[in-house]
């Protein structure tokens, strides 16, 4: 019964957040080794906000991520990457074991984050803010596959999403116009 009311607990407080949310650094995401990492931490820098799967048939957009962040980083931009595994188990591994495909693998430098839900009750809270800010096709809020992008400017806004099926390159302008 304890067990159920936290849980509850924490399901009403995190909608209370999302709720009150004025922007991405509102709120408070764990860091891929479970550090607390405070979203103001990039307040002044444009964001790709993706949630990644490393067993995925979009795996291989972590090149283009990877060299989005390359190409960018040096003029206040980043990717955050926040694996999920609520689509067909695409990212069935402990958060360690996807930090090591990821370095191994894609060699990714970006900033990657612990596992979250993006979809239902148990959705993290920045993403049911992210959702909420830039709806999909025909104006849903659910996360429809991996790889879905969300642009977010330096002032913590989100400008819009992208479907899982845009190919990071073909954001390289939008990026460029928030730098």
């Amino acid at each position: 019964m304890k067990k159920i009311f936290t849980i509850l607990l924490g399901v009403f407080m995190s909608l209370g957040i999302a709720a009150n949310a004025q922007s991405i650094y509102d709120f408070t995401v764990k860091d891929i080794d479970g550090n607390d990492v405070s979203m103001s931490k990039y307040k002044g820098k444009v964001l790709l906000i993706v949630n990644v799967a490393s067993k995925c048939g979009f795996t291989g957009q972590y090149k283009g991520l990877e060299k989005l962040y390359d190409d960018y980083k040096d003029k206040d931009f980043m990717v955050l990457g926040f694996p999920c595994n609520q689509f067909s188990n695409q990212e069935p591994g402990t958060n360690k074991e996807i930090k090591e495909f990821c370095d191994l693998t894609f060699k990714v430098e970006f900033d990657m984050f612990s596992k979250i839900d993006v979809n239902g009750d148990t959705a993290h809270p920045l993403y049911k803010f992210l959702k909420k800010e830039a709806k999909g096709a025909f104006g849903s809020e659910s996360i429809k596959w991996n790889f879905t992008k969300f642009l977010v400017d330096k002032n913590g806004k989100v400008i819009t999403r992208f479907a899982t099926t845009t190919n990071p390159e073909n954001i390289r302008k939008d990026i460029e116009n928030l730098l």
